[in-house]
């Protein structure tokens, strides 16, 4: 044992679990953020969900690559004689990763932690070994896969949706037509995952004593079994509950109608108005929510909304649940615009009511501007929240959303384990080199990476997860474009294909390319404006400094120790 290095041993350690706990709060959001934004989980449930297979994945699979990072980036046998420089160089590679993923997080941009601790170790070898101890070539794979990750991904996420779009979304018994689907879908998710995970040949569980051809039984095989299960027993199962929606669907259109046929004859004695790009106020659940809608109007319109008399007050029901709300206009002297008030919630701007018995209120408009608080947190990222508008969300009617519900969860799972397994590396890896140069004096670093460090560095990314990883999971989720369970399921399932793929014929990946171009890509075929362009400008300016900033970082630190051993 090397006990004159035993205090970088144990700041190793520390910074390591700082490090588990950022890419728990950053990273975990791909496999749990669209299940979340889908509205199939709540955050509670993922974060439950998503502790128990990031663990297991790391500790029952998580060996193996961390021996690729370890060992893989750069020359080791360069530090042959001078080992305490490689153990400083690891400390200087916990701490730039570490750093870096931290800040990421604050701002809610999901980065790849793979690349940030490959970038962390470029640069303290960089300062400790000069350029000859870098591999140039996998730095160029790896910024080959800015663009190859999320095109990839986005492309076969895409023929998934297509698919799925086409032979039952847009069918008229979307939901018998997805039942008989239904069978297909799980055994399909079963034997990708299956597959993802034997093939993975970790040695604690004795995969790596499978053949390729029984890698394949096995895979095939479950998928099948699972199929036939879902065939004789949840088909028959969803049957009975999608017709049981069916027919609360049927009963609420009946008392909807009653309603609207009287609120509608009330509404005629108000002015009928249609404003351009005006937002429309709908009642949900007794909470203000505001929706863009964009109706043509002509100037003489316009021009006597302004000049006419403010509405005392209005009547509507909102196009969904039927709930009547009535909205008081009140003078406001100071700011001369007009406060209409509706469940409790307060919007200035002009209220009038159109032919439909809505509530709308024109922004920028005579009156006043749209102050909901509601309003304020969807625009809250954005600088000027007219070039930024909310579409209407797409959404799964409430029997397909159910097919699909239990499907994005079962693949939520799968993609926790196997990111645990994963990206547990990229916490532990360095501080793994660490301890066992410490045990064996040597750079070789022969011996297997130790069980209690695998879990050690799980418990990190559960711990990050819970306290700060709503905050990328919110990103992931409902900010790039409006997820439901169908599409979430697609996203889910080709962003998982793209990964098994690709790993396996030697593509460089990113699991948080691959979701994001997923999910970017779905919500650009339902809607080119569905997506927030100018986030998604956001992210893939930090995947592109990611490489250089944790490098950076590191690269100071490293330089710093030298000075000061």
């Amino acid at each position: 044992m090397m006990e004159e290095v035993l205090w970088a041993v144990i700041i190793g350690f520390i910074i390591a679990f700082i490090l588990a706990f950022a890419v728990g709060a950053n990273d975990v959001a791909n496999s749990v953020g669209t299940s979340v934004g889908s509205k199939v989980l709540s955050l509670r449930q993922a974060c439950i969900l998503a502790s128990v297979f990031e663990l297991l994945g790391a500790i029952l699979i998580g060996a193996k690559v961390s021996d690729t990072i370890r060992k893989g980036i750069v020359d080791v046998n360069v530090y042959n004689g001078t080992e305490e420089l490689l153990m400083f160089g690891n400390v200087a590679a916990l701490s730039g990763s570490g750093i870096w993923l931290l800040v990421a997080t604050f701002f809610r941009v999901p980065v790849s932690t793979t690349h940030s601790i490959v970038g962390a170790t470029i640069g303290f070898t960089l300062v400790a070994a000069g350029a000859n101890g870098v591999n140039w070539s996998k730095v160029g794979l790896i910024i080959g896969s800015w663009v190859i990750s999320p095109v990839m991904s986005g492309l076969i996420t895409s023929v998934f949706f297509k698919f799925v779009e086409f032979f039952i979304l847009k069918k008229e018994n979307a939901a018998e037509r997805g039942l008989k689907f239904l069978p297909g879908f799980y055994a399909f998710t079963i034997i990708i995952n299956l597959f993802s995970i034997f093939y993975s040949r970790t040695p604690l569980l004795g995969f790596d004593k499978i053949p390729l051809y029984g890698v394949f039984i096995l895979s095939f095989g479950g998928g099948l079994i699972m199929g036939l299960l879902v065939w004789i027993f949840v088909v028959p199962w969803m049957r009975r509950k999608i017709q049981e929606i069916q027919e609360e669907s049927k009963t609420d259109l009946s008392s909807q109608s009653m309603w609207r046929q009287s609120i509608e004859y009330i509404s005629k004695s108000f002015p009928i108005t249609i404003i351009g790009n005006a937002v429309k106020y709908n009642p949900v659940e007794d909470k203000a929510s505001c929706d863009i809608v964009n109706e043509k109007t002509d100037s003489n319109e316009d021009e006597n909304l302004k000049n006419a008399s403010p509405p005392n007050g209005v009547i509507t029901i909102g196009p969904l649940n039927g709930v009547i709300v009535p909205a008081d206009a009140n003078m406001n002297a100071k700011e001369d615009t007009y406060s209409a008030e509706a469940n409790g919630h307060v919007c200035n701007g002009e209220v009038v009511s159109n032919g439909n018995g809505d509530i709308v209120i024109k922004e920028d408009a005579h009156y006043g501007t749209l102050l909901s608080k509601d309003v304020e947190e969807k625009f809250e990222d954005h600088e000027d929240p007219t070039s930024h508008l909310h579409i209407e969300e797409v959404k799964d009617k409430p029997e397909v959303g159910k097919l699909f519900q239990f499907l994005q969860v079962l693949t939520a799972g799968f993609g926790a384990f196997a990111h645990g397994g994963n990206d547990v590396s990229n916490a532990i890896g360095p501080v793994v080199a660490l301890w066992l140069i410490y045990q064996e004096g040597s750079v070789a670093q022969k011996s297997a990476t130790p069980l209690w460090i695998l879990a050690y560095g799980g418990a990190g990314m559960v711990l990050g997860l819970w306290i700060w990883g709503r905050r990328v999971i919110k990103t992931i989720g409902e900010d790039l474009t409006a997820i439901t369970p169908s599409s979430g399921f697609t996203i889910e399932i080709g962003a998982a294909t793209t990964v098994l793929i690709a790993s396996n014929i030697g593509i460089p990946i990113s699991t948080t390319h691959c979701k994001v171009g997923s999910i970017v890509f779905v919500g650009w075929l339902r809607s080119k404006a569905s997506v927030d362009w100018k986030l998604f400008r956001n992210i893939v300016f930090a995947w592109v400094v990611t490489l250089p900033i944790a490098g950076g970082v590191s690269a100071g630190i490293m330089a710093l120790l030298r000075l000061a051993l």
